[in-house]
């Protein structure tokens, strides 16, 4: 079975994911931002704190 036939099986019990981000001392939904804010989210670095 490949990826997307398994997406397609379970397409019904899948829901939106909306992701938030610190924005000048508040959270924001990224979903809320416009097209240079969005850039410049998707190029920021994660990182995993020890």
């Amino acid at each position: 079975m490949s990826k997307n036939e398994a997406l397609a099986m379970l397409k019904e019990r899948r829901q939106k994911c909306i992701v938030y981000t610190r924005v000048m001392g508040y959270h924001r939904p990224v979903e809320s931002f416009n097209v240079g804010k969005t850039g410049e989210h998707k190029q920021r670095k994660q990182f995993a704190e020890c």
